[in-house]
């Protein structure tokens, strides 16, 4: 296994002095000890990983040295257009190496190692979309023993071929490391706040929740109340997208309220949605917001230091609200379903969930019919 501290010590090593991405759950030891052991400066949890991309490109146009690019597989899409259309040798040829968190990898029999639904595809395309982009890779797992000549050749070949490398990771290739946070705990978990808002909902209300630990915890607590699942959508990939896909069925269905269940890290990955969604007066939109991306490890966003309800308001969502407690939940949820026009309620909630926390035990395929089913009635 591959020592997050002699990772470090070989990107100084190696004069990659700068680091951005996307935390992933597969790369959660090395972007703790990053948090931990990097300047604030030098390394940036970004908004998403084509935001981290445009981060390399400037710090390598100020500096000329290639910095390290971090993400799941997953969110190698949303890179694809900053290093295709100006990373790339026949562009603007800029040097960085990628590190790539392999989801649903494909082990060397060529069978597929089991991981969630949505990292399914992503886990099969992977080395392809590589391939396609025409970016060097180098693959490391459990057995890889020092990291410090792999990245060396990587940085290497991204110097002298003026453009992307990377590095894929095995699942469990990194060795442990701990990371410590602090948090307040006198806050709502966020079960009990999603406890909470699908308390107050009348139940035509449907909901479209985020990726990630909410859509767990709202599948658990459906079952835990003995509810079937129909009312929900639960968005198990497309981190970032649950918004519009919320926006899409609300305006599709202007007769009923919409709920979209997100989390702070979600919103802020793909923060222009808000002035799209503020357009839609159905929509009930709230964010939970512990300032973390909690699924992947805990590392921090800015959502802890912003005040997302004024953000929404100034993105033109009619009335804004903010909330600690399930009284205030309670309260302000059924005043934005009494009125109308667009509403965002930002709920304040601590870090974290339960260890025993369970996965759904549908399919997205299974469960997509009847919340189609569910859209239709009152049609």
């Amino acid at each position: 296994m591959i020592d997050p501290l002699e990772f470090i010590a070989s990107l100084e090593k190696l004069d990659i002095r700068f680091v951005a991405g996307v935390p992933d759950s597969l790369l959660k030891e090395v972007c703790a000890c990053l948090a931990a052991r990097f300047p604030p400066k030098q390394h940036i949890i970004a908004a998403n990983e084509g935001s981290a991309i445009g981060l390399a490109i400037g710090h390598y146009l100020a500096t000329r040295r290639p910095a390290l690019v971090y993400m799941q597989n997953a969110g190698l899409g949303n890179a694809v257009n900053p290093i295709a259309s100006l990373a790339d040798q026949q562009v603007y040829g800029i040097p960085m190496v990628l590190m790539i968190g392999w989801r649903g990898e494909i082990r060397s029999d060529g069978t597929q190692l089991h991981d969630e639904p949505q990292h399914v595809k992503q886990g099969q395309i992977t080395l392809s979309q590589l391939e396609i982009l025409g970016i060097p890779f180098r693959i490391v797992d459990q057995q890889t023993g020092s990291i410090e000549p792999i990245l060396r050749e990587l940085r290497n070949l991204a110097l002298s071929s003026s453009g992307p490398t990377a590095l894929v990771v095995r699942k469990q290739s990194f060795a442990p490391f701990k990371f410590s946070t602090s948090d307040d705990e006198s806050r709502l978990t966020r079960e009990a706040a999603i406890a909470a808002v699908i308390q107050a909902l009348p139940p035509d209300v449907p909901i479209v929740s985020t990726t990630g630990m909410a859509s767990r915890e709202l599948f658990e607590l459906r079952t835990a109340a003995g509810e079937g699942h129909e009312r929900d959508f639960l968005t198990v990939g497309g981190m970032g997208h649950a918004s519009q896909i919320a926006t899409g069925i609300a305006l599709a269905r202007p007769d009923r309220a919409v709920l979209c269940l997100d989390g702070d890290g979600a919103l802020l990955m793909h923060l222009g949605g808000l002035a799209i969604s503020a357009d839609c007066p159905n929509l009930l939109h709230v964010v939970l917001n512990n300032g973390a991306h909690d699924s992947v490890g805990g590392q921090p966003t800015k959502g802890a230091q912003l005040d997302l309800s004024q953000i929404a308001m100034a993105c033109g969502y009619a009335r804004v609200f903010r909330a600690t407690t399930p009284d205030e939940i309670t309260r302000h949820l059924q005043t934005m379903l009494s009125g109308r026009g667009s509403s965002l309620l930002e709920i304040k909630c601590k870090r974290g969930a339960r260890p025993n926390l369970g996965r759904p035990d549908r399919s997205p395929s299974q469960s997509k019919p009847e919340f189609m089913q569910f859209l239709q009635e009152g049609v």
